[in-house]
């Protein structure tokens, strides 16, 4: 991904949409527990998804697109946290009021203005990750702007809508979601086309998440937030990249995305020039050629080759593979040689274009999709073969897909297709990312005719009182938070992490009601709990109680602090209890009686087993030796003061 390129260039323009799941007790329209997830299940459910019409009566491209993939569709379902309301066995309950709640104050810490009356939508999706066929959603607020390297990153809208499933597998023509995460709530923020680099993505959806925590009402961890990033560049089409899961993921995927844009347009210009200017100049003959390849050296061309295949994937005829016999196909791409090798994505090219749309509609995914005579596995004498079978002339390209008989048909109809969007430049999709930043074909870009009323939900009016009682209780901003702990002395990445993951609720509740240093309370919280969290200690479940007491202790007793990680590991593993238990159970914060005699009388005769002569060595060996008697009752400074009386001197001139 090292490939160069100006930004400003080319017209780089992206937005964002940030899906943050809200810390809600149940679901958006059930009752079944928010949050819990399982590995186990005690039903399955076999679904086909069927397009409906618009409001306006008409269908939408993705719906059209997705019916065409004749998935086969399975759904994992678990008592503990499915009811019959995820299988569309139920209507809706009443839309749930505390994420209503949450969705509002979160507009208003966007700076959104909140609408008068909530309406609820149905958005279709029929990829199979809602059974419905559509997910409900609804606009909480509008318009909210937030400070952006000196300038505003716009909020075009703010929805609250229910998650989908989790995929478990997708193998073919079956694909297979678990239920638990469907309904969770959610928001989904929506800025506008405002960010202008890769990097600036990468901090535009760190600010928007920092921005969601700060009220400690929305879901932290792995999949509890997701983006979409939406790219375009001067001359090309709006390609949204769906479900990055991580910020650190944006750029090279942004970058990839531009790159693979104006690749797209030069190949476009290309094939003007060759005179292909339409869609409909686009030509392809395609035909049967498994006799031809009947004994041939590559494996996959074989019906030997594609039996093991499916025996050692366990795919089953007209469920996971398509139906009809064996059968490889030759596509004669008329006046098109050379296209296929045509760059488009750094280090990919347009023949993987055509690799991911026969993956996604036809099912054809087994390894390696596609093949073409410009990257030939196989003899020469085959090609030349295919070639002539299909008649090819020398300008024109060939590609050969293979697979059950229906699924090859598909696959020759959508690399005619995908080459029709070729003459225009740049297809409106929605793309798959991936962690080393290059992106497959997921589906076609839906459009505004997925969109319907939902008339199972009634509207609901957000009167003034409700959203003045949220305001008042608001969190305080991100920005002006991180203006405080910085003028403290914390660094930024530790002020982000507090916010992030919910350290900062925890910073300011201990400095505002026990005293507590901001600084020192920052860093603990910030860095050093991240160490204890590592060593599998449970302190995020330690409670507010526990943290203020401790505090406390601590700013009555500052020796205290040399057992603070004694005393967090005790904590959580006795939730709920006074850690005043603990102290005064090792009598810490007290003085041992005679502690000086008994410290000069070790210090006499004691001395390392390998001494060098340095008093450096033996101050050291002594500390360690009197050290874990002494830990939170004496200051370690008092201690080595009293081994060493110069001590104080010394660190005084250093």
């Amino acid at each position: 991904m090292q490939q160069s390129i100006d930004y400003t260039e080319i017209g780089l323009i992206a937005g964002l949409e940030v899906h943050q799941q809200l810390l809600t007790k149940t679901k958006l329209f059930c009752r079944c527990p928010s949050g819990l997830y399982t590995t186990e299940h005690d039903g399955t459910v076999l679904r086909h998804m069927r397009p409906t019409l618009s409001e306006l009566g008409e269908y939408d491209g993705t719906a059209l697109m997705e019916f065409k993939t004749k998935k086969n569709i399975i759904y994992l379902l678990h008592e503990s946290n499915t009811c019959t309301y995820e299988t569309d066995d139920t209507p809706p309950f009443l839309i749930n009021q505390e994420a209503v709640d949450v969705a509002i104050e979160q507009c208003l810490m966007l700076g959104c203005d909140i609408v008068d009356e909530l309406h609820i939508a149905r958005k279709q999706y029929l990829d199979g990750s809602i059974p419905t066929g559509f997910q409900r959603t609804a606009i909480v607020g509008v318009n909210g702007r937030l400070p952006f390297r000196g300038r505003e990153l716009s909020i075009t809208q703010v929805s609250v809508e229910e998650d989908s499933c989790r995929e478990v597998s997708d193998n073919g023509h079956l694909i297979v979601w678990r239920t638990d995460r469907l309904g969770v709530p959610l928001i989904e923020t929506v800025t506008g086309p405002d960010l202008r680099t890769p990097d600036e993505v990468e901090e535009a959806i760190l600010l928007v998440g920092r921005v969601c925590r700060s009220t400690g009402h929305v879901r932290v961890g792995l999949g509890a937030s997701r983006q979409d990033v939406n790219v375009s560049v001067r001359g090309g089409t709006r390609v949204e990249i769906k479900g990055v899961p991580k910020a650190g993921w944006a750029p090279a995927l942004v970058h990839g995305e531009a790159i693979r844009q104006v690749n797209l347009l030069q190949l476009r210009d290309e094939l003007h020039q060759r005179g292909i200017k339409s869609p409909e100049a686009i030509t392809i003959d395609h035909r049967d050629v498994t006799r031809i390849l009947a004994s041939s050296e590559i494996d996959f061309f074989r019906l030997e080759g594609w039996d093991r295949f499916n025996e050692s994937h366990d795919r089953r005829e007209g469920f996971e593979s398509g139906k009809g016999p064996f059968s490889v196909r030759a596509v004669r791409l008329k006046s098109l040689r050379g296209t296929l090798e045509h760059p488009t994505q750094p280090d990919l090219t347009f023949a993987h274009e055509l690799q991911g749309r026969v993956r996604v509609i036809s099912g054809l995914d087994q390894p390696p999709i596609m093949v073409h005579d410009g990257s030939w596995p196989g003899a020469a004498a085959e090609l030349k073969a295919l070639r002539s079978a299909l008649h090819c002339e020398a300008e024109d390209a060939l590609a050969v897909i293979w697979g059950a008989e229906e699924d090859t048909l598909t696959a020759a109809e959508e690399i005619r297709l995908r080459f029709a969007d070729a003459t225009l430049g740049v297809p409106a999709e929605t793309r798959q990312p991936f962690a080393d930043g290059h992106t497959n074909f997921e589906r076609i870009l839906p459009g505004p005719d997925r969109m319907y009323p939902d008339t199972d939900s009634p509207p609901l009016a957000l009167g003034r009182d409700r959203v003045a009682a949220l305001q008042e209780k608001l969190a305080e901003p991100p920005w002006e938070r991180e203006e405080r702990y910085s003028a403290a002395g914390l660094p930024r990445n530790t002020i982000h992490f507090l916010i992030r993951r919910g350290g900062a609720r925890l910073v300011d509740l201990v400095v505002n009601e026990a005293g507590a240093d901001l600084r020192s309370t920052g860093f603990f919280f910030g860095e050093r709990l991240k160490g204890l969290r590592r060593a599998g200690l449970q302190v995020d479940d330690i409670t507010d109680e526990q943290w203020l007491s401790w505090f406390r202790l601590m700013s009555s007793q500052p020796v205290l602090a040399e057992i603070l990680d004694e005393v967090v590991a005790w904590m959580a593993r006795h939730l709920g209890n006074d850690p005043n238990a603990f102290v005064e159970g090792g009598l810490y914060g007290s003085e041992p009686k005679d502690w000086r005699q008994h410290l000069r009388k070790i210090a006499i005769g004691a001395q390392p087993k390998n001494p060098d002569g340095s008093q450096s060595q033996r101050l050291a060996f002594l500390m360690g030796l009197v050290m874990p008697n002494l830990r939170g009752r004496i200051p370690a400074q008092e201690v080595l003061l009293e081994i060493d009386p110069g001590a104080n001197g010394k660190r005084d001139g250093q």
